[in-house]
């Protein structure tokens, strides 16, 4: 035969019910707090979300206003005109240098390296080769003629120049009328490995105050000993 239940009294009824009462109660408290976490959270967005204004999502292929600040290249550095300048200061002439007592100069005034034909020289002389540029000299002190001529020289042959004018002046002007800057740039030419020849212009081109001078183009310069 099966037990029956106790039966519970009205005390006991009561507490049972008490006790649903609180557990319900304590349900209800927990939804409620719930629900109020909830709606704060909803209005904190809300706030944030006013203060923002509206967003949109960036994508890699979508970001079309990214600004990209372009990169400067470095400033070239100018090696051809440091090696220019470099070498006009490797060539500088020597004031003590006699012509001389090394080249073969005619009593014409003209002198032709070896290796240089007479006929080109006599061509030279009578003003056959056309000029392509000149340098006044006239005028200036000594050291000022020298550092002139050797960049005139440098550019010349740099630009594939083959007959140029050199103006030295007659000396009327000098003490003792004496032609110091004459002598000198007669000296100076006969040091430059690119000076094949020169002769003293005709009288339409300088006379007795000019040089005609003949150069040898840069790419076949003999290199300098």
């Amino acid at each position: 035969m099966s037990k029956k239940p106790p039966k519970l009294s009205l005390g006991d009824l009561a507490s049972l019910r008490d006790a649903l009462a609180k557990e319900t109660a304590a349900r209800e408290a927990e939804r409620v707090a719930a629900a109020k976490r909830a709606a704060q959270a909803k209005r904190d967005a809300n706030v944030f979300r006013d203060s923002i204004g509206d967003i949109a999502p960036i994508t890699s292929k979508g970001a079309t206003n990214r600004v990209e600040h372009p990169r400067l290249p470095p400033e070239p550095v100018p090696h051809q005109t440091q090696e220019d300048e470099a070498a006009v200061l490797f060539e500088s002439l020597s004031d003590e240098f006699d012509p001389e007592a090394l080249l073969d100069t005619d009593d014409r005034l003209s002198y032709r390296r070896p290796g240089i034909s007479h006929d080109t020289l006599l061509k030279l002389q009578r003003g056959e080769w056309v000029v392509q540029a000149q340098i006044d000299l006239h005028g200036l002190r000594r050291d000022e003629a020298r550092e002139a001529l050797s960049a005139f020289l440098h550019d010349a042959v740099k630009r594939g120049l083959r007959c140029v004018r050199v103006i030295h002046g007659k000396g009327l002007g000098s003490v003792n009328r004496e032609p110091v800057l004459k002598d000198k740039v007669r000296g100076w030419l006969a040091q430059k490995a690119e000076v094949l020849a020169w002769a003293q212009a005709q009288g339409h081109d300088g006379g007795g105050g000019a040089l005609l001078v003949l150069l040898q183009p840069a790419q076949t310069r003999a290199p300098r000993r």
